[in-house]
């Protein structure tokens, strides 16, 4: 009878070990999304049949977005010259008085011949554009600075701009390399080479002189949340836009 009871508990205590090691099928299973078109689903990897981005896996997706909420944080001792540099039409443009001033804008650091987070990058601020309708062009403004200004003309970054049907309110900035290289060091965006340049994506409010920096490969509904944080100290109580400065 007692060693029935032994042989009892020890198929119970193995079955028991059996079940703790045996993997969780919904566990392993991972679904691909697209950062782009979130509505795309897939249990395998390959390309959004949308807009041929690589599609990627769903709980990275979540955890960028967690990421990105929790990392933006104050930029401080941010400055804003006022360089002249060109637009993606070759215009002239001065990037604080004609970009910045009185405006709620996002600022991300690309080039055009950049095949790793650039295109990201690229499809990111296009959903954004997309989200926030009128108000890009209005009252918010995208902008692209070019971290290659060597090589990206602005034929090159009106290209570029095209893929990701950039519209009016967003604007790709290109010039000579001593005035943007002084730019990207006031903002932070500094670097040595352009493959060495980071995600980042710096979202504020110059009425009111709020800036944060965060990471720029998160969903775009996660940016379009910061830029509507950082625009909301811009309506009066009445709800009448306050005048820009």
């Amino acid at each position: 009878m007692k060693n029935r009871r032994v042989r009892t508990l020890a198929a119970l205590l193995f079955s028991l070990l059996l079940c703790a090691g045996a993997p969780d099928a919904r566990a392993q299973s991972v679904v691909y999304t697209c950062p782009m078109h979130p509505e795309v689903k897939s249990e395998k990897k390959g390309a959004c049949p949308k807009c041929k981005m690589d599609l990627r896996p769903a709980r990275a997706e979540s955890q960028a977005d967690h990421a990105a909420m929790n990392s933006a944080g104050e930029a401080s001792g941010l400055t804003f010259p006022d360089v002249e540099l060109l637009d993606q039409d070759g215009r002239k443009i001065h990037f604080y008085s004609d970009l910045v001033k009185g405006r709620t804008v996002a600022i991300q650091f690309i080039f055009t011949t950049c095949t790793t987070i650039c295109p990201p990058l690229g499809a990111t601020f296009a959903r954004v554009q997309k989200d926030l309708g009128e108000r890009v062009g209005r009252d918010v403004r995208l902008i692209s600075v070019s971290v290659d200004p060597l090589t990206d003309t602005p034929e090159r970054l009106k290209a570029w701009g095209a893929n990701f049907k950039a519209g009016p309110g967003w604007t790709l900035v290109t010039g000579p390399k001593p005035q943007v290289f002084e730019l990207l060091r006031a903002l932070g965006a500094g670097v040595a080479s352009p493959a060495d340049h980071s995600p980042s994506v710096l979202v504020g409010n110059d009425a009111t002189g709020q800036w944060t920096r965060t990471y720029g490969l998160a969903r775009p509904s996660a940016l379009v949340q910061l830029i509507g944080d950082a625009s909301e100290g811009r309506l009066d109580p009445d709800g009448k836009e306050r005048p820009r400065p």
